[in-house]
């Protein structure tokens, strides 16, 4: 049974603010986050959606006659506050790039203003000539649900491990319709979408690599030996998970290597899937998995915590790992400007000093950090020495406010 429930998203104020603003957005987000269900929200003056090929057509063939529509708007705003400007939604803009000129003239000459979204920065960077509209729209993102905008229903912390956090899937209550959806979004929107924003030639490498690169999220890539299970070049690996990037399936994490003392730090990538339940899908799992897997899925899901938390709070903080040749690794450490957070993940309800050993190493190594936390499924908080704390998973975000 689906709820019919809106959820408040997060990034609904600053929308809201810049809209107050007289500023046009482009938002970005990966299919199915809900982008158009937020932007229906919003009164506005014209809709215009790409997904629709009639629309499409029309537009490829005429991409300024956006213009002549929007001026004729002009007129309808005669009543309205003087200085307002009809505003217009151009959804999936980047099925017609070429639209992004017409565009920026109207908000150059102060015609109206925009809300622009897509699914897909590749088509936008593609090309040379693509008009990104550089300082013209604000970037805003819109990913799966945060655990701040979950408070309102119940949801699990398995539920969010095995099936994410997309808004189709949390608004079902059944089990078997959450599998079922999730079914479809791996086949259609990734295996048929990415595949085709690829112009990949060969389908079978391209699935086989999707399958393997869900398996390994939050590891540690391997392109020699994905290069060899799937066989292809280590460049066309490289071109895969680039595609992942900019399709907004795949965040990418690099690793902190400035260190005084460990001259063989790891500076291998590692690549978070978005959804945790698209990546246990893609990577043909099952949901009986064992407590290291559902511990490395909690893992993956703090990480992706902190990076929301971070574009949320619009800070130009980095989420990174930690990782020496001996396998001493702290899962993540958040750099900002004046200090590094480091993070350890555990799936464990009574977090001890044994859990915090790696914490200690990097507090000792590191004078710009001067806070550790264990994140783990405690009820409460702990603290675990003086410099280290363990809180529950519900209080990811409190580690950015330390």
């Amino acid at each position: 049974m689906r709820h019919e429930q809106y959820i408040e998203r997060q990034l609904e104020a600053a929308l809201q603010a810049l809209l107050s603003r007289g500023k046009s957005i482009l938002l970005l987000g990966p299919r199915q986050t809900g982008k158009t269900t937020l932007i229906n929200r919003i009164p506005v003056d014209k809709r215009l959606t790409l997904a629709d090929p009639r629309n499409r057509l029309r537009y490829e063939k005429e991409p300024f006659a956006l213009t002549a529509e929007v001026e004729a708007l002009v007129s309808t705003k005669a009543n309205t506050p003087p200085n307002a400007l009809p505003l217009v939604v151009i959804d999936e803009v980047q099925k017609i790039p070429l639209l992004l000129d017409a565009v920026q003239d109207l908000i150059d000459r102060r015609i109206a203003s925009f809300i622009l979204t897509g699914s897909s920065a590749r088509k936008l960077r593609r090309s040379g000539e693509v008009n990104l509209l550089p300082g013209r729209a604000m970037p805003l993102r819109l990913d799966p649900f945060m655990q701040t905008e979950l408070q309102s229903v119940s949801y699990s912390l398995e539920a969010l491990l095995l099936d994410g956090a997309l808004p189709d899937v949390v608004l079902q209550d059944n089990e078997t319709f959450r599998e079922e959806l999730l079914e479809a979004y791996v086949t259609i929107y990734l295996e048929e979408e990415i595949r085709a924003e690829a112009v990949v030639r060969d389908l079978g490498h391209f699935a086989r690599f999707l399958e393997l690169a869900a398996a390994d999220s939050g590891k540690l890539v391997n392109f020699n030996k994905l290069s060899q299970d799937i066989g292809v070049t280590h460049t066309t690996i490289t071109g895969y998970y680039q595609i992942l990037e900019d399709c907004l399936v795949a965040e990418r994490i690099e690793p902190f290597t400035y260190s005084k003392t460990r001259h063989k730090l790891s500076k291998a990538p590692k690549y978070l899937l978005y959804d945790l339940g698209v990546r246990r899908v893609a990577a043909r799992e099952g949901r009986r998995l064992s407590r290291e897997q559902m511990g490395h899925l909690l893992e993956q899901h703090v990480g992706l915590e902190l990076i929301r938390t971070i574009r949320a709070l619009q800070k130009r903080w980095t989420v990174k790992y930690w990782r020496d040749a001996s396998g001493v690794e702290v899962d993540w450490v958040v750099e900002t400007p004046e200090a590094y957070i480091p993070i350890e993940v555990k799936w464990t309800e009574s977090p001890t000093e044994s859990d915090a050993k790696h914490l200690k190493l990097f507090l000792a190594e590191y004078p710009e950090a001067t806070q550790g936390f264990i994140i783990c499924r405690t009820p409460h908080i702990m603290q675990i020495t003086d410099h280290i704390v363990a809180l529950p998973w519900q209080q990811v975000k409190d580690v950015l406010y330390s």
